[in-house]
């Protein structure tokens, strides 16, 4: 008696068979060269790294009232301004080094002579969300993400963030005029 086995490809028994493996190996090649292909000419459409370093930006303080804040945005990212009060100042002046975990004075957050306006990336640092302005248990930034609280003048105080609110480079054209980057 002739036994004869009329099994179709790739099933035996429920056990992959070395064609169903260079099958998959030769999928997975495939798609990891398609993405080699692809990914450069895709990366070229971006501004080059020259390009986006000279980017800059200039605002105009004069309409953001004291107490206010506004956000713009530069290089893709959001920039606060904040038109900080007495009392936010004084309470940015008077938190002990001791008591932040990335310790920076408030006049190393400002420029000098212009202790009012406080420029920022309203980036979070810990995973890159974007924080609330004027919440939090500090007066400052609250990033509801995961919990991280600013004070302000953009340090951080509490939660999983490991540094302050970068300030980015910018420089004042007058007492009303900035220009980032």
């Amino acid at each position: 008696m002739a036994t004869s086995s009329s099994a179709s490809p790739g099933a035996h028994g429920g056990q992959a068979t070395r064609r169903d493996f260079l099958f998959v190996a030769t999928a997975g090649l495939g798609a990891v060269a398609a993405g080699a292909v692809v990914w450069p000419l895709i990366d070229n459409l971006n501004p080059s790294a020259d390009v986006l370093a000279l980017s800059s930006i200039e605002e105009d303080l004069s309409k953001i009232a004291e107490g206010q804040s506004i956000t713009v945005k530069w290089r893709g990212k959001p920039v606060f301004i904040r038109h900080r009060t007495e009392k936010e100042i004084k309470e940015a002046e008077e938190v002990p080094m001791s008591e932040l975990r990335d310790p920076q004075t408030d006049d190393q957050r400002v420029k000098e002579g212009h202790k009012q306006w406080l420029v920022m990336v309203g980036v979070c640092t810990h995973l890159g969300c974007i924080p609330l302005g004027e919440q939090g248990d500090y007066d400052g930034w609250f990033c509801p993400c995961h919990g991280s609280h600013y004070d302000s003048a953009g340090r951080i105080r509490k939660g999983p963030a490991p540094l302050n609110l970068a300030i980015p480079d910018y420089q004042f054209l007058s007492d009303t005029k900035i220009k980032i980057g």
